[in-house]
């Protein structure tokens, strides 16, 4: 993955579809967290990634507020990539997240595809 290639496709797409692909991402690292607890409550057998990931989707749910709102004071499309796809030293955590990541690209851009055949 080019980071550089990623910010830049980022900042091509309008403010609705940066909030869409956000948004799909953030479903994609819900069932990436899925790997670090049990069918029961009290089965967390990976704390630290668990936290991890909803400290992303505490950030990433304001962003995307941000962006739908038209905040100007919101942070830059190379900073929102930068946070997500810069190399990590917890390989696991880097994993969840180019996991995640790479799904929502392909459902993202299969979703426009299927929609602009459909116009």
């Amino acid at each position: 993955m080019n980071l550089n290639s990623e910010i830049d496709f980022f900042g091509e797409l309008r403010v609705v579809d940066k909030a869409r692909l956000l948004n799909l991402f953030l479903h994609e690292l819900a069932e990436e967290a899925r790997a670090t607890y049990g069918p029961g409550a009290e089965q967390v057998h990976d704390g630290a990634h668990l936290r991890f990931v909803n400290e992303l989707v505490f950030r990433l749910t304001r962003v995307v507020e941000q962006l739908l709102a038209e905040d100007a004071t919101r942070p830059a499309d190379d900073v929102v990539l930068r946070m997500l796809l810069t190399p990590r030293a917890d390989k696991v955590a880097e994993r969840l997240v180019f996991n995640a990541y790479g799904r929502a690209i392909q459902g993202f851009e299969s979703y426009d595809t299927t929609v602009l055949m459909g116009n």
